[in-house]
Order: structure tokens, then C-alpha cells, then sequence
């Protein structure tokens, strides 16, 4: 899970206590049925009621310029954004806005403030205990030992301006469209475990990796991290083999990408609860913050919204596959170390004479 029982335990208990006030105190969510809810917002209403208790709490605690709405509509306005990826008229009406700027400047004004919010609801697993509870998991899956998370590029589409040529390449990814690129992690269940900055879409997988915070905090330990190629493979990272030869190469291959398509599942889901990534918007390399706020933003209320096992919309079409990478132009010179712990993995696990031939199978992602 994204936060440990207790974790959620003593959010659940400190809203009781610092929102008491608040209990009964009537909301402009009430005026909606269930359906509309789920139609607007793509949450339940007892979800709804937890995001908006924490961010009232967390108001409390934090200097926010003042804002002429009461904390709930501020959340619809916001919400309502994420699940539609513009602000729909019925909700601007409803709240009395008439502009879209003003909008604009609530909903930065939420994503900041459940930004904040992240160290609750996105933990990566540190202890020694947490590790194993998530490796296990993975090792149930697919029978590679001591994963910790999946690692891979999340880019998401954004406007850019062709007349401004340098700032305009630099948001142009590998497959030819402008995007935005953040780093995420996620464990077996699609619960988000981390998201580091937001680059421009040029911006390679590796290069987000040996910068990021959890490329530095991983280096102190030896678990795996599961990614794709466009990765280097090293003593943290475990990428799939280029050119698998052998059976137990392939079934190795084949496990290695059952465990990447949770993360292509759960970015999917996140993109058809939080429409709003899936067009981003204008961007400039001077307000990347901005859209890194959002993108935070929706994946606390994702892992909020596994919490309450709230579903996704249905998928329109196919789901956005990974992104490819980069690939590699010259050899790699690879860490001997690591070569040889991933081929421990496969002579141990998924040779012939092993005992773990084929991955266990067992899907535990939400549906598609």
C-alpha cells in the first residue's frame, strides 16, 4: 500500500479531532447525487469528504492568500479540473466564478496545498520491514526477488510555443510530441511511492534518475528498482536483457515486462480519473513548478482514491503505452556487479531446473 495502516489511522483520527467543528456543516457537494459526483469529479462522496476535511486541516496550518470561497468549493473547482481537465461550466456557476484566471489561481492555490500533503499519502519504502512487505508482493508476481518499486518516465502532454525554437526543442520528447517528464515509482498495487521534479520532455530517464532524491537514497541500499531500457542497467535498477537467447533469458524478459505493465496500468488509471494530465496545457521552462504541482497533486488524491478503492472511469480506447526511452547510441559500460546479480536472478529463478519456471501470474493491479 501507498501508506502504512497506522499512517492513515492517525490522518482518519487527527481530522476527527481538528475538524470536529465542521461535523454537519453543509457542503455544496450535498447538492449532487452519487452519479453526478463520479460524473464531475470521477470520486465517491466519502472520498470527496476525506480529500476536503485534509485540506481544510492542512489550511489551518499553512499561509494561503485569502480567497473569497469556502474551503469545499475551492476543492470543487479544483477537483473538478483534475477529473475533466478544464473547469465545467456547471461548477464555475456553482461557485460563483466568472473567469477562468481566478480558476486558474485556485486551482494552483489546492495543488500546492496538497502537495504538501504528499509525505502522508506517498511513501517510499525505507525501512527494512516496508521493503520486504513490498517485495514480497512483487516477488508473488513474478518471481524476481527483492523489487522495491517500478521506475519509469511519466510524460504527459503539454502546448509549447514553436516561435520560441530553443525552449520549444527542449519540450520535445524522443517520440516527436511536447511533454513534460516526471519520474515516478510505484509497488505491485499501482500505489505511487514517489514523484520527483517535473523536466521538459527532452530530458532523459537516466539523466531524471541520477539526480533525482531517490537515485541518491537507493545508492545506500541494494534493492532492485524494476525499469525499462532506457535505463542503465546498475546494482539498483534491473532492466530487461537486449537480446535474450536462452528460455530462462526469455522468461526473465517476460516477467520483467508483467511487472512494467503494472506501472503502464496505473498511469493509464491516472490519466483517466485526472483528464487534466492528459493535456497539460501551455508550458514554459521558467513555470515547469506549476505543472509539477499538479501532477503531484493527482497522484496523492490517486493513492487516496486506491484507498477507498474508488474505480477509474472506463477506458475510451487503448492505454497509452510506456514510454520507449531513449536508446542508448554507444555501448554502456555496465556494472560487473550488476550483470552478474541479474543473472543470479535468472539461473535461480527461471532457469529449466528451478523450481519457479513461469511467473506466478497473479494480477493484483485494478482493472483496466
Amino acid at each position: 500500500m501507498a501508506f502504512a495502516l497506522p499512517v492513515w489511522l492517525v490522518v482518519q483520527e487527527e481530522l476527527l479531532q481538528n475538524g470536529a467543528d465542521d461535523c454537519g456543516t453543509p457542503s455544496c457537494f450535498d447538492e449532487y447525487d452519487d452519479e453526478t459526483l463520479f460524473q464531475l469529479f470521477h470520486l465517491t462522496r466519502t472520498c470527496i469528504t476525506f480529500i476536503t476535511d485534509s485540506i481544510r486541516r492542512r489550511m489551518k496550518t499553512v499561509t494561503v492568500e485569502k480567497v473569497d470561497l469556502s474551503v469545499d468549493a475551492m476543492v470543487m473547482v479544483a477537483l473538478n479540473y483534475y477529473a475533466q481537465g478544464v473547469s465545467s461550466p456547471v461548477v464555475m456557476d456553482r461557485v460563483g466564478l466568472t473567469t477562468t484566471d481566478r480558476a486558474s489561481y485556485i486551482i494552483a492555490t489546492v495543488s500546492g496545498i496538497i502537495v504538501g500533503m504528499s509525505d502522508q499519502f506517498i511513501l517510499f519504502p525505507r525501512t527494512r520491514d516496508a521493503r520486504g512487505k513490498v517485495a514480497y508482493q512483487f516477488e508473488r508476481l513474478s518471481g524476481i526477488p527483492h523489487v522495491v518499486g517500478i521506475l519509469a518516465p511519466a510524460h504527459f502532454k503539454i502546448r509549447a510555443s514553436p516561435y520560441e525554437k530553443s525552449s520549444f526543442r527542449s519540450f520535445v520528447n524522443s517520440q516527436g510530441y511536447t511533454s513534460v517528464v516526471s519520474q515516478i515509482i510505484c509497488d505491485s498495487e499501482g500505489n505511487i511511492l514517489s514523484v520527483d521534479k517535473c523536466c521538459v520532455g527532452s530530458t532523459s530517464e537516466q539523466e531524471m534518475w541520477e539526480s533525482s532524491s531517490e537515485g541518491k537514497d537507493i545508492e545506500k541500499q541494494f534493492n532492485w528498482l524494476v525499469g525499462g531500457k532506457g535505463y542503465h542497467l546498475s546494482s539498483h535498477i534491473l532492466t530487461p536483457l537486449s537480446d535474450p537467447v536462452s528460455d530462462s533469458e526469455i522468461r526473465f524478459n517476460v516477467a520483467h515486462e508483467q511487472i512494467l505493465d503494472i506501472m503502464r496500468t496505473t498511469l493509464g488509471s491516472m490519466k483517466r480519473r485526472f483528464r487534466c494530465l492528459m493535456q497539460l496545457g501551455f508550458a514554459q521552462e521558467a513555470t515547469l513548478h506549476r505543472k509539477c504541482n499538479i501532477i503531484k497533486a493527482c497522484s496523492v488524491l490517486h493513492n487516496i482514491a486506491k484507498k477507498f478503492s474508488v474505480p477509474p472511469p472506463p477506458a475510451a480506447g487503448k492505454i497509452e503505452p510506456l514510454h520507449p526511452g531513449k536508446q542508448h547510441s554507444v555501448p554502456l559500460e555496465i556494472c560487473p556487479e550488476a550483470v552478474k546479480a541479474r543473472q543470479k536472478i535468472i539461473d535461480e529463478v527461471f532457469s529449466s531446473g528451478s523450481s519457479s519456471q513461469e511467473p506466478p501470474g497473479d494480477n493484483i493491479t485494478e482493472e483496466e
